[in-house]
């Protein structure tokens, strides 16, 4: 519990003082910005600061920071390590000045800048890149709320097409009457849920691993993993410490915003905020799985099915180690059952149902003004609004009809849409590199992140066996060299830059 406390207050002090950093070196001052200059009544409104940071933290978090700490905790108390300094110097750093160059550029999107920064070619992959990784999650957080709803009343499909509708709303409504009032409540509750959860381990005070008991993979011994801690935690915890899924979702409340000035509490503040939330959930996955805390919530009846194997390795009748009995949503329906109640049922529906619902409709509003941006077409009309939709919503209905047939096939592909996520972070934080060498600011505030997020989607492209499967040894290597390559390249155009000056 103790570095479970140190990290909270890191945290804090991380807000309080290398926020402040970040915004002197980009700047913010009084211009006029985007949502009153383009003021257009659908997704150029002025919305209350407070309203503003709750939809940016509902959207850059889902279940990102709760099922992806619970699963990077697997690897053991390392997993604080990069919560913490992840979301301090990497995460809200990169959702911040993303944020703001977002506000500058008229609430362009993440492809946008990337064009400015990067080059027309890097625009049209990222174009492309960031469409397909809206409409996959878009698309996957129908059928998966769909089933657990279906679960508690209703029919399956009866849900699929409720949740699409919602999708339908959300992508096609002003953003002031949907997501502007439904958004802020399910942020909140999702806070009192953490805090509620937060009090009880504070009660509980269990005897966890902390950081100096050690930082190899706990996960190895304890449940036969095969992964190495890096860079597998680095892509597993995504949300919560860094994500390139936020650069999409930050222009959307960059349209909504007055001042430039509340760029710091909505956009690093938000990110501390989901920083906290991972932080929390990862104790609670220590406890759960390192701490023997299972057999505490679990009936008699589970906590004898498991037995330790030849290896040690406690597993149940079929073989399943604790990780593969009890995955994420399954810990966090226990957990909050079990610690809270009836109101920690409802609030892990809300952590398993409506997270995922909300991040799914932001996905396809996305979506929409990413091909909005790229064909140039304004967003007034509903008639100029369902045009660019109408494809999104067919591909759409194309993933999750696949989806249906193919469950388990779709849970592959989702395997790649976390590494996508980082790969996005790593081209962000190159973008507001460049931007800040061009304006003759401290970029090493996003190169060294840059270098890291380079580094860790490049090993993970090599290593993980859902996509090369190379050895570790080489492939660090290669990824090294690269990420060194990328340095070399950067360097080299700072000197182009400086020569023609």
């Amino acid at each position: 519990m103790v570095s479970f406390l140190i990290s909270l207050l890191a945290l804090f002090l991380g807000y309080m003082l290398y926020s402040r950093v970040a915004e002197r070196v980009f700047g913010p001052d009084d211009r006029e910005t985007p949502a009153l200059r383009k003021a257009d009544g659908v997704d150029y409104i002025v919305l209350p600061g407070w309203r503003i940071f709750m939809i940016q933290f509902l959207n850059i978090a889902g279940t990102g920071p709760i099922f992806g700490a619970i699963m990077g905790m697997w690897f053991g108390p390392s997993a604080y390590l990069w919560i913490v300094f992840g979301c301090i110097f990497g995460g809200a750093v990169h959702d911040y000045i993303s944020g703001m160059l977002s506000l500058r550029h008229d609430g362009c999107g993440q492809a946008e800048l990337t064009g400015l920064y990067l080059g027309s070619a890097a625009r049209k992959a990222m174009v492309l890149f960031t469409m397909m990784m809206m409409v996959l999650v878009g698309a996957f957080f129908v059928y998966c709320p769909a089933i657990i709803l279906s679960g508690i009343w209703g029919d399956r499909m009866m849900w699929v097409l409720i949740i699409f509708l919602y999708y339908v709303a959300t992508t096609m409504l002003p953003i002031d009457k949907v997501i502007g009032r439904v958004y802020p409540v399910f942020a909140l509750s999702m806070l009192f849920m953490v805090l509620a959860l937060g009090v009880v381990l504070c009660i509980k005070q269990p005897v966890l691993p902390e950081v100096w008991d050690g930082l190899s993979n706990w996960g190895a011994k304890r449940f036969g993993m095969q992964q190495q801690i890096f860079p597998a935690l680095f892509v597993t915890i995504a949300c919560g410490a860094v994500s390139g899924f936020h650069a999409t979702q930050s222009p959307m409340m960059a349209r909504c915003m007055k001042s430039e000035r509340q760029g710091r509490p909505i956009f690093y503040g938000a990110m501390i905020t989901e920083g906290v939330v991972a932080l929390v959930w990862a104790t609670i996955s220590s406890y759960f799985f390192f701490a023997d805390g299972w057999r505490e919530v679990c009936s008699p009846d589970v906590v004898a099915q498991f037995s330790a194997s030849a290896a040690g390795i406690l597993t149940d009748a079929d073989g399943h180690t604790l990780i593969q009995h009890f995955d994420a949503p399954t810990v966090v329906n226990i957990v909050c059952h079990s610690w809270l109640g009836t109101f920690g049922s409802i609030l892990a529906l809300l952590g398993i149902v409506a997270a995922p619902i909300t991040t799914g409709g932001s996905s396809f509003r996305s979506a929409r003004l990413i091909l909005a941006e790229a064909f140039h077409l304004g967003q007034s009309s509903a008639r100029s609004r369902l045009l660019l939709s109408l494809p999104v919503f067919a591909v759409g209905i194309a993933l999750l009809a696949w989806q249906i047939g193919n469950p388990s096939g779709f849970g592959t592909v989702w395997q790649y849409v976390a590494w996508g996520t980082q790969l996005m972070a790593a081209v962000t934080l190159w973008v507001c590199t460049v931007y800040l060498a061009r304006e003759h600011k401290c970029y090493w505030l996003t190169l060294l992140p840059a270098l890291f997020m380079t580094m860790v989607v490049t090993d993970f492209f090599l290593t993980s066996p859902t996509t090369l499967g190379l050895p570790a040894t080489p492939s660090l290597l290669v990824a090294s060299l690269l990420t060194a390559a990328c340095l070399a390249r950067f360097v080299w155009w700072m000197r182009q830059e400086a020569r023609q000056l």
